[in-house]
């Protein structure tokens, strides 16, 4: 009888220990495509980092119904017909619920068009900042599963476009991507800038990954501007703005959110850039902020400052917590709790470890929450936009340095009054 019981004792043991050994192994994967190399390739290291910590932190809070979130990364090169290739086998092959990506317009749309929305996968975007995304939510051609975690260019043109005037840019020549965000952005920018009594002397697109950018330039030079407006990423933006100086343009520059980047500084020289300025989707900081600053460059070795970081950190703890919530892998109920993530009636959740144990008790008692990120408290709206500041930045020493800031009504007001 007590062989028999010492026998029971130990099946049951290495049963429970098995068990135990199979929970640890749980994983569910969400696919990340992100442009680890090419042009935006330093937003998307930032960008791909940032959601493995976020990952990280809500796997040391417990993890979803006790199994780890795990990431499958795709790099998408900055084209977004490697972009699409990399969704559609991490939608059909691997059965991810979500991806998040890509970091810039150009490889989110073809994603969005050709994978997520006919497969009604849900796509988050940390950086994405093309109006044509919320045309197309418009339009019904998303199938509601998209959302960013960035305020739209038809928004951040109007910041730049009075930040540009209260800076004396009275003339501007314009050298931007030729791409569907270059495009958009500039578009948004001319209207309001002309409207606020500017002129533009110049509009030159490019094509990237150019050897050599000069003919650009010169085009740009004609008409004597008192500055340059450079929407472009830091290695080909870099590259212009260098050539724009040793063709003796003028050293004054307006430069897109994604110029915010020690990169670019650093390969154009601060000495050229010290009558500098730009803007950015800005942050309300909260205490997910602080967390992030504090936390994030011993984590990922890239500075907090880096473009898409903060807020692709927001994406991955909103995916988290939002598979959490509804309580399994099925997209159409993922797509619904990305809303509850963010609920402006919930308890509001922070970043970090203990913070998201808080969380994912809450949502096992059925309660309601509200996470406020590093970029500040945010709510989707029906096409997955958000609405937020903007920060108004120059370059001191080296360094982007805070100017000052546009709140949302302010360019909500100002966007009224130029229609």
């Amino acid at each position: 009888m007590r062989k028999t019981i010492l026998q029971l004792t130990t099946a049951l043991a290495i049963v429970t220990m098995a068990g135990a050994a199979q929970a640890a192994d749980c994983k569910i994967t969400v696919g990340l495509v992100m442009e680890l190399t090419g042009p935006a390739g330093e937003y998307g290291q930032a960008g791909a980092k940032s959601v493995e910590m976020a990952f990280r932190d809500i796997n040391a809070a417990g993890g979803v119904r006790g199994c780890d979130l795990a990431t499958d990364t795709r790099d998408s090169q900055s084209q977004g017909n490697i972009a699409v290739d990399a969704a559609t086998q991490l939608v059909q092959v691997k059965k991810v619920p979500v991806i998040i990506g890509g970091i810039i317009s150009s490889v989110s749309i073809p994603i969005l068009t050709s994978v997520t929305a006919p497969a009604k996968i849900v796509q988050v975007s940390p950086a994405s900042s093309s109006p044509t995304l919320t045309a197309l939510g418009r339009d019904g051609k998303t199938n509601g599963i998209f959302f960013r975690t960035i305020t739209s260019d038809a928004l951040q043109g109007v910041a730049a476009a009075k930040y540009a005037i209260d800076k004396g840019f009275k003339k501007l020549s314009i050298i931007h991507v030729n791409n569907d965000f270059g495009v958009n952005m500039v578009a948004e920018f001319s209207r309001a800038y002309k409207a606020l009594g500017g002129t533009i002397v110049s509009d030159t697109p490019y094509n990237e990954k150019q050897s050599s950018y000069a003919s650009e330039v010169t085009a740009a030079m004609a008409g004597e501007p008192d500055g340059l407006y450079l929407v472009s990423t830091p290695v080909d933006g870099a590259t212009v703005a260098r050539t724009w100086i040793s063709q003796g343009g003028v050293q004054k520059f307006l430069l897109n959110d994604g110029m915010n980047s020690p990169d670019f500084i650093e390969s154009v020289g601060a000495d050229y850039l010290k009558d500098a300025y730009g803007t950015s989707s800005g942050t309300s900081p909260t205490a997910s902020t602080d967390y992030f600053t504090k936390n994030y460059k011993e984590f990922s070795g890239i500075e907090p400052s880096n473009p898409a970081a903060d807020r692709s950190y927001d994406a991955g703890a909103i995916v988290g917590l939002a598979i959490a919530i509804a309580g399994s892998e099925d997209p159409a109920k993922i797509k619904d709790a990305m809303y509850k993530a963010v609920d402006p009636a919930g308890t509001p959740i922070f970043a970090g470890k203990d913070e998201f144990a808080k969380a994912l008790g809450l949502i096992k008692d059925g309660k309601p929450i509200r996470y406020e990120g590093v970029i500040g408290p945010v709510a989707f709206d029906k096409y997955g936009d958000i609405t937020g500041p903007f920060r108004l930045w120059k370059i001191v020493d080296g360094k982007v340095t805070t100017d000052g800031e546009m709140t949302t009504d302010d360019v909500n007001a100002l966007q009224a009054k130029l229609q």
